[in-house]
């Protein structure tokens, strides 16, 4: 009884603020720890009000009238409910008390007298261990002492056992049907949650039922659910696609007042290349601007489907999110098993670092079962190694005793190499050494490890934005290093490489998927691991065609050969998508018209709300375009892009020169078109930003050694004079006169000292 589904949406369109419902409709979280964001964990995420992490967590759910780990207020029976309801709700209150003191792990018989206290309190009237007589034909043939009888109505058996099935309940079944109770209760304390199963003997007709019977037998209520909360900026689309390949479905959520974003679109475009079952919903209806009717429209226009059912919610104040959740079970399907896989496969969409436990992978089980003390081997780094733990998210790392076909949880590998475990990769207990496998799950040696195939459909990352990190102290270099590799467990899109600069020293070239990005890991890099950084200005990656025929791709202003040995510069391109109101669509054309674009078309997804698609060049959209979108559309206007190739562009390389010495991180490949505008913007925004030194301070933009901007920053000056209170006017020119000259010749030998947040506002134009 497992679901696996993610919450998709556009940034700030209540996917955390639903996720904190589930949790306390479950009952997973006690309502005196709750608080909003519950799973956003880092400060960052808190700060700035996003997901920028996803988090997994596991709730279970009692799905029969709405019974919850929380919920044992006592209700009527109805005609068609639950045999003795409110009964029920009073023994499932008691137990789940017992087990929030004790917790798991002890034997049945210290549960047994924990539960004697609680009904007491509760004021039941019960029967402990009483000898009841088992009848075949009105004949007495044997007893049965059962844990507990409740009001002379339930039976109670209670295990601990680490999981229950079927012989349990067909043995319970049995009981019951040589006796003249009709309702008992299997109540397991097993190893990583407490389970309880209802049997119930139907006698209106005098037949005994199978313990298969539907609604007259064995029913299972209770419900695995796994959630995935995601990022919803466009940055961070590669963490929704990681949780997309665990999952089976997907709550696609649209904000009640903005209606469909760019990535609301985008994140659906790649649930449905996955195959999943979309549950859309609207949330913030509780909101006086919201337009539920108007999106319902856009809705059903985007999924083509007019009959489908969208559901209306307010994730603030929980209206309609337990039938959302109850549409989830009934329509998400369960994991599916695969008859043919001939050994365990686990995808892994995330890591964490710990320690003691070395390298955790976030794992979804697809085939076989993985427990501690197995052997096992990843398919793309062959990394082998035993496993210490494994177990599920709540959302806390809780201890189990398996990870089953079809479970989201997590693996302690030990490792301490953070490039053995790659987010994407299969781990299985197969040995297959000899398997060659590349990342896109094809085998190229099928005879090798058994007949063994890794998990296929997983993309690797491929970076949109590079930017170099020095370190400002040099000794820091090591500590950046270990830093990255830290950073890159928990963020598997982050690539870096070693760099050198003559100016800066050693430093490293990084890979991220938008501004963003680069300002996020920078700030965790500073908080975290208290690291002052030089940070270069962002770039993405060109191709550079030489006149020797030989092509390379640049990364960074500063990889780029000599002029005179390039041929073309090709750069790379995306189809940009901005999703606004039809009363702002004049304002973002004009805003578009300002950069360099092919328009492509306009779909309207509704009678308020447009879809314009553009080609444009990726360098054009990575800095300010976000901003600036934004301001004319007074924040209704969203973005997303998709790379579509690389094109032939008329480049040039721009660098500044600050009191004559290169500074190479504020150096970048600019349209010649706007190599003045770039670097007089440049120049007069350095002037603003650099702490006046006690010289004079020249700043130029420079291409191919001709200077093309240029400004000037004025020299501090010390008041010498202030101590003179008259006398000779000379004394006090031959004190300015010998300031001057010191002035100069700190000048001639002087260096500027460029602040680390000097660099961190250059990143922004």
């Amino acid at each position: 009884m497992i679901r696996n589904f993610c919450i998709i949406a556009h940034i700030d369109h209540g996917k955390s603020t639903l996720a904190d419902r589930f949790l306390e409709l479950t009952g997973t979280v006690e309502k005196r720890k709750m608080q909003e964001q519950y799973l956003d964990t880092m400060e960052l995420e808190r700060e700035r009000g996003i997901t920028i992490k996803l988090q997994p967590v596991r709730m279970i759910y009692h799905a029969n009238h709405g019974l919850t780990q929380t919920n044992t207020q006592t209700d009527t029976d109805v005609e068609g409910g639950l045999l003795y309801e409110g009964l029920t709700y009073k023994i499932r209150g008691a137990v789940f008390n017992v087990k929030k003191v004790l917790g798991l792990g002890h034997k049945e018989t210290v549960y047994h007298k924990a539960l004697v206290e609680e009904f007491k309190k509760l004021g039941l009237s019960f029967e402990s261990e009483k000898i009841l007589d088992v009848f075949y034909e009105n004949k007495k043939v044997g007893t049965y002492v059962p844990d507990f009888i409740i009001e002379d109505k339930v039976l109670v058996e209670l295990k601990s056992l680490p999981e229950i099935g079927r012989p349990q309940e067909q043995q319970l079944w049995s009981y019951l049907k040589g006796c003249q109770y009709h309702l008992a209760l299997l109540v397991n304390f097993g190893s990583t949650d407490v389970s309880f199963r209802r049997i119930i003997k139907d006698s209106s007709d005098g037949q005994r039922q199978s313990a298969s019977s539907p609604r007259k037998s064995a029913q299972v209520e209770d419900y695995i659910l796994n959630l995935i909360d995601t990022p919803g900026h466009v940055d961070f689309s590669y963490e929704v696609s990681r949780s997309l390949a665990a999952v089976e479905g997907a709550i696609l959520l649209v904000d009640a007042t903005k209606g469909i974003q760019a990535q609301t679109l985008a994140n659906l475009h790649l649930a449905q290349q996955q195959g999943l079952t979309i549950i859309p919903a609207i949330n913030k209806i509780d909101l006086p601007n919201a337009r539920p009717d108007e999106i319902e429209e856009e809705i059903q226009y985007l999924l083509d489907d007019p009959d489908v059912k969208i559901h209306k919610i307010s994730a603030k104040t929980g209206q309609g999110v337990k039938e959302l959740l109850e549409d989830v079970i009934r329509w998400i399907p369960p994991p599916r098993e695969n008859g043919d896989a001939r050994s365990p496969r686990a995808l892994i969409f995330d890591s964490a670092f710990d320690t003691y436990k070395g390298i955790i992978a976030f794992v979804r089980v697809f085939d076989g079962s993985f427990r501690h003390g197995d052997k096992i081997m990843t398919a793309a780094t062959k990394a082998k190694a035993e496993v210490l733990e494994v177990g599920y998210f709540s959302p806390a790392l809780v201890q189990g005793p398996a990870l089953e076909n079809g479970q989201i949880g997590y693996i302690a590998t030990g490792l301490k190499d953070p490039g053995q475990i790659k987010v994407g990769d299969t781990i299985t207990t197969a040995d297959i050494s000899g398997l060659d496998t590349d990342q896109r799950g094809k085998s190229q040696h099928k005879s090798a490890g058994n007949g063994f195939k890794p998990l296929p459909g997983y993309k690797e990352v491929r970076p949109m934005v590079y930017a170099s990190f020095f370190p400002e102290a040099s000794d820091d270099y090591d500590a950046l290093k270990d830093a990255l590799g830290k950073l890159k467990l928990t963020d598997a899109s982050l690539t870096y490489e070693p760099e050198s600069s003559a100016g800066l020293g050693r430093g490293f070239r990084i890979g991220f998927l938008g501004m963003l990005h680069v300002e996020i890991i920078s700030e965790r890099l500073r908080r975290e691991f208290n690291l002052n950084l030089i940070i270069s200005s962002p770039s993405v990656e060109y191709l550079v065609k030489l006149k020797n025929g030989n092509e390379e791709k640049i990364r960074s202003a500063s990889m780029l050969p000599d002029p005179s040995a390039i041929d073309a510069i090709s750069e790379p391109v995306v189809k940009l998508d901005v999703i606004a109101p039809v009363s702002y669509v004049g304002s973002v054309m004009e805003l578009v018209a300002t950069f360099r674009n092919q328009y492509l078309g306009t779909t309207y997804l509704g009678k308020e709300t447009v879809l314009l698609s553009y080609r444009v060049p990726l360098a054009e959209i990575i800095v300010e375009f976000y901003d600036k979108l934004k301001s004319v559309s007074s924040g209704y206007a969203s973005m997303s892009y998709e790379p579509v190739g690389f094109e032939k562009g008329d480049l040039a390389k721009l660098d500044i020169l600050v009191a004559d010495d290169m500074v190479e991180p504020f150096s970048r490949i600019v349209p010649q078109e706007k190599a003045y505008y770039e670097g007089r913007r440049m120049v007069e925004k350095l002037k603003e930003i650099i702490p006046p030194q006690w010289f004079q301070v020249a700043i130029q933009a420079v291409i191919g050694g001709k200077v093309v901007a240029r400004e000037t920053i004025r020299a501090r000056r010390k008041d010498v004079t202030g101590y003179l209170y008259g006398g000779d006017v000379t004394r006090k020119m031959k004190l300015l006169e010998k300031q001057k000259k010191g002035k100069k010749k700190m000048k001639e030998i002087g260096r500027v000292n460029i602040p680390q947040e000097v660099f961190l506002k250059m990143l922004k134009k």
